[in-house]
């Protein structure tokens, strides 16, 4: 999946401080908008699509039909992998953010990285951001059968390991229903088309409301 140049990086991190102003959770009002990360790579960045169309925008359209009043920022950068995640998880995700859902490993996957290292740094992530009290959601992803049953077995594990040790939500597989539809892929075959985005939206959809209940009852908790 495509790797854009560091100016995209940049870019992210300018348009989630942009999403979420400078206000920190402390100073923000109860009433607020929940505010959401969507921490990925290609999937999430919305490869070949319209901004209004990647993932985050669409999911955020698709709470706030449901009654959910949400902000969903994109930090969805183009060929990233969960190591390169870990080395910019501090300052993609601002103060403020209430919750992420990480969606990263495809890339590892698809260069056919050892699992270790993609559950290492899945696990850096999510250390990191409960380091500074902010929940997370794993969106999942699957090894193509063609790498072998050893590692698929490796890699397939990651997600619902690190999710039962660490008590989240978890959608296990975020291409579920679009992996393999030529007619929901763009031409390169690996990235979903605005239709396609729409159907994980609905996919996901009962995960993500139930991440955002986990939230709300913290909060109230809190």
């Amino acid at each position: 999946m495509q790797r854009h140049h560091g100016f995209a990086v940049r870019a992210i991190v300018a348009m989630v401080i942009a999403t979420f102003g400078l206000l920190g959770a402390a100073s923000a009002q109860p009433d607020r908008p929940l505010r959401l990360v969507a921490l990925g790579d290609s999937l999430t960045a919305g490869y070949g699509l319209p901004a209004e169309a990647a993932f985050p925008a669409a999911l955020e359209r698709a709470l706030r039909a449901r009654g959910h009043d949400v902000q969903i920022a994109n930090a969805g950068v183009s060929g990233d992998t969960a190591s390169g995640g870990l080395q910019r998880v501090d300052w993609s995700v601002p103060d403020g953010t209430d919750g992420v859902i990480l969606e990263l490993g495809a890339n590892d996957m698809l260069r056919g990285l050892d699992p270790a290292v993609t559950r290492q740094a899945l696990e850096g992530i999510i250390q990191r951001l409960k380091a500074r009290g902010v929940p997370v959601m794993l969106a999942g992803m699957y090894a193509s059968r063609n790498l072998g049953p050893d590692y698929g077995a490796r890699f397939d594990a990651i997600y619902r390991d690190l999710a039962q040790t660490y008590g989240l939500v978890l959608y296990p597989f975020f291409l579920d229903g679009i992996a393999g539809q030529q007619s929901l892929n763009l031409p390169d075959g690996l990235h979903p088309t605005a239709q396609a985005v729409e159907r994980i939206v609905q996919r996901i959809l009962p995960s993500v409301e139930t991440f955002i209940g986990r939230m709300r009852e913290r909060a109230k908790a809190g």
